[in-house]
């Protein structure tokens, strides 16, 4: 089904060249030939800084969601914001429900709103579309370069290279400053053959994610798709692989375009924005990844992460040992050893049965996914039992179509229950399912708890991924695990679906306020929402206590910063950072604010500030104290920056850890003022929640361009010399450090 190839290769009519028959086949060098890719051009045209290996990204368009739109509009505010100097879009498709903390989601809404009219922004109230195919519909173009603060921002398939990353990212451009990278790596994915009937864009997706995410073939690079197997996919089918590329852990992507694309430009009134986008003829790749479409199969990724991949054939001939698995990941994941959840009790006459599904948001709920389900269920009823469906389709234009195709009519006449537009199944804001249940998604992620269970109280679901196609025909077995392959009908997805669009309800919802502030507007602050709190520079010295050591392969931001009902706090800084680590390490908020309690006493001039800490012959004047958490590889899965701000809010100064999962998650660490560390030999250093780390002269080493620090390492009574690294750390990353966090250094 996939394969890598981790060396460079060439394109060259429609073919891939392995790099030692360049010198016969008559391309050009490796560092030529690279500017030959449809990455290379599109980043060049947003570079500002005349260099292509450092960029300086300005964009063409950016969004933000209710869970992240008034923390960026607030860092920028507070950093000098007059207007928004490009088109932002806030939608409403996070915190939608407005369930959990009174007013409070709501009031967000409201602030957004008042800061579209006061600043020249587009507002997209709640349950009209979820934020990625809004974009696709609304901004996305071919050649564009498109920012949101929400990590599955990939509109690739319709030709514009999206990223997604934390607020301060956003606040920078809202500040008309740059979006600043080394030249990234860039790989070809190469498609060939065409999808069998029944294998959905989930399923090439999983197979990708499984082929390369453990490896980190394609970690922070772009994922550049060329090839003949692009034209056997619909737009809908390119955009559901497009936007799960999120989680190979790439920085974005980059489609091959054609008539397909047009049309779908051209549909939703956008012709203009529509022009060819192809490789030239010798390109080079520094590596390729090659799928052949009509090889693979319907997919599942098991419990905890979308690379977890198996066909279900597979899992279906092996459930027990497979399953078995998964329980040993939830004992040493989430510490559940309790038999009585066990996924083995799944199993019922040879047969896996699941509690529930989902197909919705910007991966499942799109209009030829939907229909397939419709499809599949024709005629049959998801049945009386404990098994049920919840479709979600992605936009209000969309589900108008639906409802006038009778797709909608028809799928509730099957008993599957139809949502509005909405994101909150897929991160533990709808739907949960219950104690030990099983539910097969089509949606973005399956980390831990992320489904919105909570193991602090006992309790555990879990998700796996799946594709529209073989959740439908599970749905019509009653819930009993079914391929679509074992349909007796598979339905068979046309290249082009027809779809009708109509911005009716959009013309009727949203504030279209783009290139239109209104100074004298007021901002509407709800009682929930707070200004960041103070944060001091860097001093001379530094003392840290390590708040928190994880020793997990993977830590992700849903574990430092739990989704779900948490969300609903987002926009007070000192209140939502009370569950951080909540789920993962639950003595941490407690150990980080009596750290912060006796920096801010030192800062108060209190001379026994520091006693408690048992360290002596320290400077109290030049020498902070602050807190750090350990962890092997923090930051994968999603952009928030509440994953960093947190941490900040309670006292952090630094992260360290054996190497970062993502580029965004290691810019919130810096864009907040702490200190990305990187420590050779984390996995067998000890470190432990309570050690010290005291560092002499910080300040000096960020002020030069030092990439070493020589750190004393306190444990258990006993000092060691360690080497804490900061590799590739900006100047201007320095002085954001040094300054205290982005906020303080744009206030200079």
């Amino acid at each position: 089904m996939v394969s890598v190839i981790k060396n460079g290769v060439y394109y060259k009519d429609g073919c891939l060249l392995s790099i030692k028959d360049a010198s016969v086949l008559g391309v050009d060098a490796p560092g030529e030939a690279k500017k030959k890719t449809m990455a290379y051009s599109i980043l060049e045209a947003h570079n500002t800084s005349g260099n292509m290996d450092k960029l300086k990204i300005k964009f063409d368009a950016m969004a933000s969601h209710d869970i992240t739109y008034v923390g960026i509009i607030q860092t920028a505010r507070a950093s000098g914001l007059t207007e928004f100097p490009l088109p932002y879009v806030l939608t409403n498709c996070h915190n939608s429900l407005c369930a959990v903390g009174g007013t409070i989601n709501e009031d967000d809404h409201i602030f957004g709103l008042s800061a579209a009219k006061k600043y020249g922004g587009e507002f997209v109230p709640a349950h009209q579309a979820v934020i990625h195919q809004y974009m696709r519909e609304r901004y996305a173009g071919c050649g564009k370069m498109i920012l949101a603060s929400d990590s599955h921002t990939r509109y690739g398939a319709l030709g514009a290279i999206s990223i997604g990353e934390g607020g301060p990212e956003l606040a920078r451009q809202l500040l008309s400053k740059t979006y600043d990278i080394a030249y990234p790596e860039i790989v070809c994915v190469y498609l060939e053959g065409a999808p069998r009937p029944g294998v959905g864009p989930q399923d090439v997706a999983i197979a990708i994610i499984g082929a390369v995410f453990k490896s980190g073939a394609v970690k922070n690079k772009i994922m550049e798709f060329v090839g003949p197997g692009i034209a056997n996919l619909g737009m809908d089918y390119r955009n559901g692989i497009d936007v799960m590329t999120t989680e190979t852990s790439c920085l974005s992507s980059i489609w091959e375009t054609d008539k397909t694309v047009c049309d779908f430009l051209t549909a939703h009134g956008r012709p203009q924005d529509y022009k060819p986008l192809h490789p030239q003829s010798g390109a080079y790749y520094d590596s390729a990844v090659c799928v052949d479409l009509s090889k693979v199969e319907p997919m599942i990724a098991l419990p905890f992460h979308p690379s977890n991949a198996y066909t279900i054939a597979e899992l279906k001939a092996n459930l027990p040992d497979i399953l078995a698995r998964v329980d040993v990941d939830a004992k040493e994941m989430l510490g559940i050893d309790d038999k009585k959840v066990s996924l083995l009790n799944k199993i019922r006459n040879g047969e896996l049965y699941v509690d529930q599904g989902f197909v919705g948001g910007c991966s499942g709920g799109l209009f030829q996914n939907i229909h397939r389900v419709r499809d599949i269920l024709k005629d049959a009823t998801t049945g009386d039992g404990a098994f049920w469906l919840s479709v979600y389709p992605a936009s209000t234009p969309m589900s108008m179509e639906l409802m006038r195709d009778g797709t909608l009519s028809d799928l509730t006449a099957a008993g599957v229950s139809i949502r509005s537009c909405f994101c909150g199944p897929c991160f533990g804001a709808g739907d949960v399912p219950a104690n030990g249940a099983l539910s097969i998604r089509h949606a973005t992620r399956n980390f831990p708890n992320r489904e919105g269970s909570k193991p602090g109280d006992g309790q555990i679901s879990y998700v796996a991924l799946m594709d529209a196609r073989s959740i439908a025909a599970t749905a019509r077995n009653g819930g009993k695990l079914t391929s679509a392959f074992e349909l007796e009908n598979i339905p068979v997805d046309p290249q082009d679906e027809k779809y009708s669009y109509d911005a009716t309800p959009y013309k009727s919802r949203i504030y279209y306020g783009v290139g239109k502030p209104d100074a004298s507007a007021e901002l509407k602050f709800g009682p929930n929402i707070a200004d960041w709190p103070k944060m001091i520079g860097m001093t001379e010295n530094l003392l840290i206590s390590v708040a928190s050591a994880i020793y997990d392969p993977v830590t992700t931001t849903d574990e430092l910063i739990p989704s779900g009902e948490t969300s609903s706090y987002r926009s007070n800084p000192i209140k939502l950072a009370s569950f951080a680590l909540s789920r993962k390490d639950p003595e941490y908020v407690g150990r980080a604010n009596s750290v912060h309690k006796a920096e801010l006493a030192r800062r108060e001039g209190d001379k026994d500030a520091l006693s408690a800490f048992g360290v002596s012959g320290i400077d109290m004047a030049k020498t902070s104290v602050g807190t750090a958490v350990f962890a092997l590889k923090p930051g994968d899965g999603s952009a928030r920056e509440q994953a960093a701000s947190c941490q900040r809010v309670l006292g952090g100064v630094a992260n360290i850890a054996a190497e970062y999962a993502t580029k965004r998650y290691r810019s919130n660490v810096v864009n907040w003022g702490m200190l990305p560390f990187i420590l050779d030999g984390a996995e067998s250093s000890g470190i432990a929640a309570g050690d010290l780390i005291y560092i002499e002269g910080i300040r000096e080493v960020l002020l030069g361009d030092a990439e070493e620090v020589s750190a004393k390492l306190i444990k258990d009574g006993k000092t060691s010399e360690i080497t804490l690294k900061l590799p590739a750390l900006t100047r201007e990353e320095r002085d954001i450090i040094l300054a205290g966090c982005l906020i303080n250094y744009y206030s200079k």
